[in-house]
């Protein structure tokens, strides 16, 4: 197997768990740049995916740290899928993605890299995202960095969709 390195990624291969919960750590910092937060909301926040499966992959999660979608109240669930909504319009007006993946990994069985903060991926597709790099060469391709992802993704937003 080919190796390509990504230095962005030794971090969470170092310590996978953390040491704090990431959504958390985002929701107490003063700089949204440092974590990557797009939006701060009333009852959520929208971050960006620092390890992404594609360009433009964000998540969304309520502020309280619960790992049970029953733990929410239906303000914050609904600022959730509200915030889906938008930003799902954001990524396509910013990106011209194909489609989208959305969805929650609930517990360790389904996925869940973190186990005990609920958050919504969202994640833009193109045609071809999945062509034989990660298949054959077991390596994907990030085509923009995370850093211009979150310029492009931010500016999109302030400029057509915020209120």
């Amino acid at each position: 197997m080919d190796r390509i390195y990504a230095p962005w990624r030794s971090e969470y291969i170092k310590n996978p768990g953390g040491k704090e919960c990431i959504f958390c750590r985002a929701a107490r910092t003063k700089s949204d740049k440092e974590c990557y937060v797009l939006l701060r909301g009333k009852y959520s926040l929208v971050v960006m995916n620092i390890y992404p499966y594609n360009s433009g992959h964000i998540m969304i999660a309520p502020y309280k740290h619960t790992g049970d979608l029953g733990d929410l109240t239906n303000d914050e669930m609904s600022e959730l899928m509200s915030y889906s909504q938008v930003w799902e319009a954001v990524i396509r007006e910013a990106m011209n993605p194909e489609g989208f993946n959305m969805g929650m990994n609930i517990g360790r069985i389904a996925g869940a890299g973190i186990l005990d903060h609920l958050h919504i991926h969202l994640v833009p597709r193109w045609s071809g995202d999945t062509n034989f790099m990660p298949i054959i060469g077991e390596t994907k391709v990030i085509p923009i960095s995370l850093e211009e992802s979150y310029e492009l993704l931010k500016s999109t937003y302030e400029k057509q969709f915020k209120n």
